[in-house]
């Protein structure tokens, strides 16, 4: 195969705006850089539109295209593309560019897949994280992983927040979000009223000192995450909105010492999803008894 030499090459670009963006728009091509992440996506059942190799990496692309013979669409010869480990690290959207990268076809998500989950989750409840406003794709990131963690069916997102296919997101969920099944830029409004309509339960995440006193749910003792339930994990600054907080079945809170203003977005949703992972092996474990 040749190897591409210009700066000004149509997939170039295309890699350059797909590894340095915000997440990708509708339609267009999620970008994946790093070997390990390429081949969770390619594992993942993604279908491959480009794999960009650089020279100095030419090692790893045998483990990727094993990684790619084992899937049903694999990666056709012509979308094999080798360049320079210069123009290389001109479409990194990283310091320490590891050579591979790749674009992968979005999946068309809807809330059915998010409420029901994937494989083994579909015989599960619901268990669907909401994400409203978090702007840190750090913390998007960080939130994924921990949802597939403990088991979340899915990831819905709202408007405003950081798109968890942004490249800075993907890594931080350390391929999380390449297979949870995710719904991007939801209107809360829309939202709330499907999660109704599906019959599952709200509940809103809050510190003690904002939330309603009389409607606060102690994880341990009222709040019962085994049945199919969205936890809403709000801004980094300014929480979850009034407009939530009032459509909750409950809210929750965790329990923090009074000189701590409110925890990460990121360890707030760890712990809410721990508690709703513990709550659902319990179950499990009685009713095998």
């Amino acid at each position: 195969m040749s190897i591409i030499t210009s700066r000004d090459n149509k997939w170039l670009k295309l890699f350059r705006a797909a590894l340095r963006g915000s997440g990708p728009e509708s339609g267009k091509s999620i970008g994946v850089e790093g070997p390990k992440l390429v081949e969770d996506a390619l594992r993942s059942g993604l279908e491959t539109e480009a794999l960009l190799v650089s020279e100095s990496a030419e090692a790893h692309a045998e483990s990727i295209l094993h990684a790619a013979g084992e899937t049903d669409a694999g990666i056709s010869r012509s979308r094999i593309l080798r360049t320079t480990d210069k123009l290389f690290q001109s479409v990194s959207g990283t310091d320490a560019p590891q050579g591979v990268a790749a674009l992968f076809r979005q999946r068309d998500w809807g809330l059915d897949d998010v409420l029901r989950g994937g494989g083994e989750m579909r015989e599960a409840p619901a268990l669907a994280v909401v994400l409203a406003e978090i702007q840190d794709p750090g913390n998007v990131g960080t939130i994924l992983r921990s949802a597939e963690a403990f088991g979340a069916t899915g990831v819905a997102t709202t408007r405003g927040t950081a798109d968890p296919w942004s490249p800075k997101a993907l890594r931080a969920s350390a391929g999380a979000g390449l297979r949870l099944p995710v719904l991007r830029g939801m209107a809360i409004p829309v939202l709330l009223a499907q999660l109704r309509m599906a019959r599952v339960k709200i509940y809103a995440t809050s510190s003690a000192s904002s939330a309603d006193a009389s409607r606060q749910a102690d994880f341990r003792a009222q709040a019962d995450l085994r049945e199919p339930a969205a936890i809403f994990i709000g801004n980094e600054g300014a929480g979850l909105s009034q407009e939530v907080i009032r459509a909750a079945d409950a809210v929750l809170t965790i329990p923090i010492r009074a000189n701590v203003e409110s925890l990460n977005a990121g360890v707030a949703a760890s712990i809410a999803l721990y508690e709703a992972a513990k709550q659902r092996q319990s179950e499990v474990r009685v009713g095998a008894k």
